[in-house]
């Protein structure tokens, strides 16, 4: 008997990133890289996990892993989490202590069009992105595909122009921030497309000749990407320090049944326990989605 044909074949407009678990060798010393460098605050501690966010919203968690090891080099896995700041503000007071407290991890900024980034590469290798998304009425879409690029962002300018003493004494460290989008490295972006699209049910955004594939709900520039840059061929991931776990927000029970139905429409293995669906990507990148309301 065939699985029941989902009802949608797209993710609610509403949905949502959650937060990304990170696998750690050193949890002490990755707690405060994302609380003393990045600017989040501890939310919970207990045993060998860390929660951190801001304004009571998950942003990283941490389990402490020591017995797994790093992968090899050219690995499906994490690009990087890209954490969201709500204004230009705030994103300069985490950039500025960023600069002061750990300048050896500064990897790259641009200008996306669609948003304003830093890139920083944590303790243990994982990408990091510091962003702030421009008003959506000033993003440019042809044909269902939104325009972005990489300009010139120059750090120091952006400082100068958007830093406050205000931010810089920690005035925005109660500010809201979340998990705006995460970036996987993987195999191949036809499978990437095959599953979250196809079956996961985000809208393909852009697509960058076959190298790169980006997507959203809701007509967000994009939730997830996924690229080959590092990763092209690469097979399913074998346990290892890194990530652990992407999660996603939906909006309703009604749309997590929804998912439900069309992962095992597509035979994705799915495990229910009645509140979250927990499944895996073709590289073993482990996924859980829930209903916030």
């Amino acid at each position: 008997m065939s699985a029941q044909i989902p009802a949608s074949d797209h993710l609610a407009d509403g949905t949502a990133m959650g937060a990304v678990t990170l696998l750690v060798g050193d949890l002490d010393g990755m707690t405060r890289f994302y609380r003393d460098v990045v600017t989040l605050q501890v939310l919970a501690a207990e045993g060998d996990t860390v929660t951190l966010g801001r304004a009571g919203r998950p942003i990283v968690v941490l389990e402490h892993a020591p017995a797994l090891r790093h992968a090899p080099q050219g690995s499906a896995g994490l690009f990087h989490t890209a954490i969201l700041f709500e204004s230009q503000a705030a994103l300069a007071a985490a950039v500025y202590s960023v600069a002061n407290t750990a300048p050896h991890t500064f990897a790259g900024s641009a200008d996306h069009l669609v948003s304003q980034a830093f890139y920083f590469t944590d303790p243990e290798g994982n990408g990091v992105e510091l962003y702030w998304d421009r008003l959506r009425t000033e993003w440019s879409w042809t044909h269902g595909k939104v325009e972005m690029g990489s300009l010139f962002l120059d750090p120091n300018a952006f400082l100068r122009q958007h830093l406050t003493e205000e931010a810089a004494a920690g005035g925005t460290a109660r500010e809201a921030a979340s998990v705006g989008h995460v970036h996987l490295s993987v195999g191949d972006v036809t499978s990437a497309r095959a599953f979250y699209v196809a079956a996961l049910g985000f809208d393909e955004t852009a697509d960058y000749q076959g190298s790169a594939l980006f997507v959203s709900a809701g007509g967000y520039h994009h939730h997830m990407a996924m690229n080959v840059w590092n990763s092209r061929g690469a097979g399913p991931r074998m346990p290892a320090l890194g990530l652990g776990r992407v999660d996603l927000e939906l909006p309703g029970a009604d749309d997590l049944g929804e998912l439900g139905e069309r992962l095992r429409h597509y035979g994705i293995a799915v495990r229910d326990d009645g509140a979250t669906l927990a499944f895996a990507d073709p590289w073993n990148n482990a996924v859980l989605a829930r209903a916030s309301a």
